[in-house]
């Protein structure tokens, strides 16, 4: 049996009209996003803390009715590793579902994945990728997270602006900790100021005391450092057993109430500057703190969890505003268009170079507890 000249057109016609369709506009079905992130291995409480902020962001987003389609999110595990990470970025962008992709946690993965994203043209927005290098890769990356070279210099004004002028720095020695201390110095070095000693670290270190011991014989006016809660609680303390009573200041990284619980009277004091506080008035953080101690079993979120709830919102809401029109070109081109963002971690803009404007506030550990300096 042969079909009709009418018919077949009718088919080709049809094909055509489906290849036309540019990745993700033709469902009416689900509009997927990736994800990765580093759901085991040693950065694995990060992941799973990013997964849980994800999956709070995306169930409210789906319950509001702003799409008539529900969004989904493919969470991969990519332990931290830059080869992982790479993989993981090819099969986001060879699965015509996914319009954008999330992640990763480090600089390092993030920006290892970023060069698979760029050639694909796809979207990518981290919620922690601080690496002064990550969003210049290409149009297509985002983040959600002030950089060390705004850190570094905030920090190095507000220490200069103490009458601290001769400052020892650590920093975990990777990518983002040699960030930490390349922008930081510079600013100190410019406000009149002298880095009079420099030490990078394993992450993980479980011994500070041979580094503290050599910070001491600097006889600095204060301490910067460049680590994450855990080895800010292990610094912390071991400053203390020490009787070592520098100041210490310290990025938004080491903000988690983890190091105060780990730490304890040793965390008393710290300074460091942050984008989100729980115990905020502002509604929205109200609701997410709500909605996280209800999954989490009472425990507070730490600024990272609150980036990556910013995040997600963020791209839903780029998604929301594509829609019906899903493609991985719409969505990039409606998230460079985000704009005053009213999200926990305060309002968020991008700018040109999808560099997240956000403002950074001074806070410290007093009674257990991270407050805001004014």
């Amino acid at each position: 049996m042969t079909m009709s000249r009418r018919t077949t057109l009718g088919l080709l016609a049809g094909v055509a009209g489906m290849l036309a369709v540019p990745f993700g506009a033709m469902a009416e079905g689900p509009i997927y996003l990736g994800y990765q992130l580093p759901l085991t291995g040693n950065t694995a409480q990060y992941g799973q803390d990013f997964k849980t902020a994800a999956e709070i962001a995306l169930k409210d987003f789906n319950a509001s009715g702003k799409l008539k389609v529900p969004v989904e999110i493919i969470f991969e595990d990519s332990r931290s590793d830059a080869k992982e990470g790479v993989a993981i970025a090819r099969k986001f962008v060879d699965d015509d579902r996914i319009v954008a992709a999330l992640g990763d946690f480090t600089s390092t993965v993030s920006m290892a994945a970023a060069q698979v994203y760029k050639r694909a043209e796809m979207a990518q927005l981290s919620q922690t990728a601080s690496h002064p290098d990550f969003a210049k890769i290409s149009e297509w990356q985002f983040r959600n997270i002030t950089t060390q070279a705004q850190e570094g210099v905030y920090n190095a004004d507000w220490m200069n602006e103490q009458g601290l002028k001769k400052i020892a720095v650590i920093a975990e020695q990777t990518d983002w900790g040699q960030s930490v201390v390349k922008d930081f110095a510079e600013k100190v070095k410019a406000n009149g100021g002298e880095v009079v000693f420099t030490e990078f670290f394993n992450r993980g270190l479980p011994d500070f005391r041979s580094i503290i011991t050599k910070i001491e014989r600097a006889k600095p006016d204060a301490i910067y450092t460049g680590f994450f809660y855990e080895d800010g609680a292990q610094f912390l303390k071991q400053m203390k057993q020490l009787n070592v009573e520098t100041p210490v200041y310290s990025t938004s990284a080491a903000y988690n109430q983890k190091l105060v619980e780990l730490a304890g009277p040793a965390a008393e004091g710290l300074f460091l500057t942050v984008t989100f506080l729980p115990n905020s008035e502002n509604e929205n953080v109200k609701t997410f703190v709500d909605e996280w101690k209800a999954a989490r079993d009472g425990a507070e979120p730490g600024q990272f969890p609150a980036q990556a709830y910013d995040a997600v919102n963020i791209m839903l809401e780029a998604v929301a505003r594509a829609y019906p029109d899903v493609s991985r070109q719409n969505v990039r081109d409606e998230l460079a268009k985000t704009k005053d963002f009213p999200g926990v971690t305060g309002v968020t803009s991008f700018d040109e170079n999808g560099e997240a404007l956000k403002q950074l506030t001074k806070a410290t550990v007093t009674g257990g507890q991270f407050v805001p300096l004014k």
